[in-house]
């Protein structure tokens, strides 16, 4: 019977094949028993983490061009490129219409994707109560709160109506809202109440398009964020009537709040970023510390803060949490007070 002969070439290619299948068979032994401790493999996670993230982020905008949402978009992104916190580029993207259903359905479309994410406006709570939007807050993976935005009324600066009190005599009143449930509609009704005024809400798609709306003269009265009306008051364009905040605005000293003037109206809006649901927790982690760099930043406290007057606000995703939960609720009892919800 002929021997079978093994070059040592052979010997050494089949000993290195033994031992690549051993670390195979080793490998997934020691994935096994982490696994029944119920601890997860650390290599993919790292693996995952370290090239996150690897294409351009989509920062999606549930209202139009220049209104306090899309301005708060653009300062972000900004910040964020000033400060290299990102290897890709961030898009502003603008979905308005619906109430902002638009906007969030399209990203609440894009469950699992970490390359989308999304700023908290006031329809992102009222839209969903008033049962006109499949999803709410619970559908969105919360990232963090950068401010909180009070109210400005204003009016042109052409009009007749000097103060607060000249509202009582007026007959009739147009005010624009971006949606027909928004915090402007809201404080108008609360106004109605307050005041025994007669303001009637016209919804409209985005801030920008109510701003042209009264400088155009087509609207009476306009509540604005700081980051929208300033700029107006700045230029002579828009007079300031009241402030829906505690405490009188800094660049508008002469200003008066609702509730030095015997109103019940206190009322400030929530700046945050949310994502879809179902992404890695990583991914949260990672825009945990992108916007923590960026609320403490002086390019955002002199971009943002102090430039329209904000609250100063930072929360984490699990602090942003609570706080979706505890705004839904308070928008859902205001709404409850004014007859808007059953």
């Amino acid at each position: 019977m002929p021997r079978l002969f093994v070059t040592p070439e052979r010997s050494r290619t089949k000993r290195r094949r033994n031992m690549v299948n051993e670390f195979k068979i080793s490998r997934r032994s020691f994935g096994a028993g982490l696994a029944a401790l119920g601890i997860a493999p650390l290599v993919p996670r790292l693996a995952r983490a370290a090239t996150y993230p690897d294409k351009n982020i989509t920062y999606v905008v549930a209202a139009g061009v220049g209104g306090g949402s899309d301005i708060l978009a653009r300062t972000v992104a900004r910040v964020i490129e000033d400060k290299k916190l990102l290897p890709v580029t961030m898009i502003v993207e603008n979905r308005p219409g619906g109430s902002g259903a638009i906007g969030y359905n399209y990203l609440n479309s894009h469950e699992g994707d970490a390359s989308y994410l999304g700023g908290v406006g006031v329809s992102f709570f009222t839209t969903p109560l008033l049962g006109k939007m499949r999803y709410n807050y619970k559908s969105f993976t919360p990232l963090g709160a950068l401010a909180r935005s009070p109210y400005i009324l204003v009016v042109n600066s052409g009009s007749d109506i000097k103060s607060l009190d000249d509202l009582k005599s007026a007959s009739s009143l147009r005010v624009g809202s971006v949606g027909a449930v928004a915090d402007e509609a809201l404080l108008s009704h609360l106004l109605n109440k307050e005041m025994g005024t007669q303001i009637r809400v016209v919804p409209y798609d985005g801030g920008g398009e109510v701003i042209g709306a009264v400088l155009g003269g087509h609207l009476d009265l306009m509540w604005g964020n700081p980051n929208e009306m300033l700029e107006q008051v700045r230029a002579g364009k828009m007079r300031p009537l009241a402030v829906s905040a505690p405490e009188r605005i800094k660049e508008l000293p002469e200003v008066p709040t609702f509730p030095e003037l015997g109103y019940d109206i206190n009322h400030t809006q929530l700046r945050a970023i949310v994502m879809p649901a179902g992404v890695p927790a990583e991914a949260v982690a990672y825009w945990e510390g992108v916007l923590k760099s960026v609320a403490e930043s002086d390019e955002w406290r002199e971009a943002y803060l102090d430039r329209f007057n904000e609250i100063p606000l930072y929360l984490d995703s699990a602090s942003l949490a609570k706080e979706m939960e505890a705004t839904s609720s308070r928008y859902e009892a205001m709404m409850k007070e004014l007859g808007l919800l059953k």
